[in-house]
């Protein structure tokens, strides 16, 4: 099934050039050259993923972020930023706010193409996965792809939602960030030690969301992480 993509940006040599390619390997591809244009193409088309700039001559693109995952409609949409801004304060901004991937300009065209294939598969549910865990009032539904607490969605992405299944797998290990970054290959993530503790940071904030029980994933210093047992965290 062919699938649709927006690319915001403004170099038109780049768009020119990416969309191409985008196209010759099978994607639908629009593009729009600035902040407004962008918003507009969103409020009347479907897409199935968005690489963003965040240079852009009418504004920022971490505004539109910030506006595409406070949308009730648009809050799961992959995005990649793409962009010429690579320092690490950067990043990990992008990925506090929602962002899905990050990758630094100059990049080559294939880079682009697999990070893109990733993030699409993974917003795509398994239909052989239907293992429902469940961690006393959280829930991990693999099939959907979705955690819930007393039935209520958390709020990830879905890069945040992979993350945790892998640290809910390993429940009562503590994982290094290394072993963490291994269960994650293909995901297209720079394995870059300072993302997984956003990342980790949005999770806790969204399944420990009671001060007053206990903690579900734990940090272990110097070492790694750790999802509390049942007995640990629910007791």
């Amino acid at each position: 099934m062919t699938t649709r993509l927006l690319l915001i940006d403004d170099d038109t040599r780049l768009t020119a050039m990416v969309g191409d390619y985008l196209r010759a390997n099978g994607h639908e591809v629009d593009v729009a050259g600035t902040l407004a244009a962008g918003r507009e193409q969103l409020r009347g088309q479907h897409y199935d993923a968005l690489v963003l700039d965040l240079m852009l001559p009418d504004g920022d693109g971490l505004d539109l972020t910030r506006e595409l995952r406070a949308d009730a409609r648009l809050k799961r949409l992959p995005l990649l930023m793409l962009t010429a801004r690579g320092e690490p304060l950067d990043r990990v901004l992008g990925l506090e706010l929602g962002a899905d991937d990050y990758l630094a300009k100059p990049f080559e065209a294939r880079e682009l193409l697999a990070r893109i294939k990733a993030l699409l598969r993974r917003a795509q549910p398994d239909p052989m996965a239907d293992e429902l865990m469940r961690f006393g009032r959280l829930e991990i539904d693999l099939g959907a792809r979705q955690a819930r607490i007393d039935g209520k969605p958390c709020d990830l992405t879905g890069h945040q939602f992979d993350l945790l299944v892998v640290l809910a797998q390993g429940a009562g290990r503590v994982l290094s960030r290394d072993q963490i970054m291994d269960a994650l290959k293909g995901h297209a993530m720079e394995a870059f030690d300072r993302s997984i503790d956003v990342h980790v940071s949005r999770i806790r904030a969204c399944i420990e969301d009671d001060p007053k029980l206990p903690k579900r994933v734990l940090t272990v210093r110097g070492s790694g992480y750790v999802f509390a047992r049942k007995q640990d965290a629910d007791e």
